[in-house]
């Protein structure tokens, strides 16, 4: 497959994503737990990384907001887009 290192780092990015969504959700029925706390802390940090990788060496994720900066030319355009791998 030509974008098989994309569709990895993407995979990683879903997988730290859901991650962090479960020990979110966990956290809202446990708010004093501080090893989730730290576990939730720790998954957003890898979860950062990875997206910073993931857009800087195949584009943005998202075309606004959370998303990073565009290079000349407009980046988002540029195919594939994350839900075409």
């Amino acid at each position: 497959m030509k974008y098989e290192k994309q569709l990895a780092m993407l995979r990683k990015v879903q997988e730290m994503e859901f991650v962090a969504i479960e020990l979110n959700l966990y956290l809202d029925t446990h708010p004093c737990d501080r090893d989730a706390i730290n576990d939730f802390n720790c998954a957003v940090e890898v979860l950062k990384k990875y997206k910073e990788r993931y857009e800087a060496e195949f584009g943005p994720l998202l075309n606004f907001g959370f998303g990073g900066l565009s290079e000349d030319p407009w980046q988002w355009v540029q195919g594939p887009w994350p839900w075409e791998l």
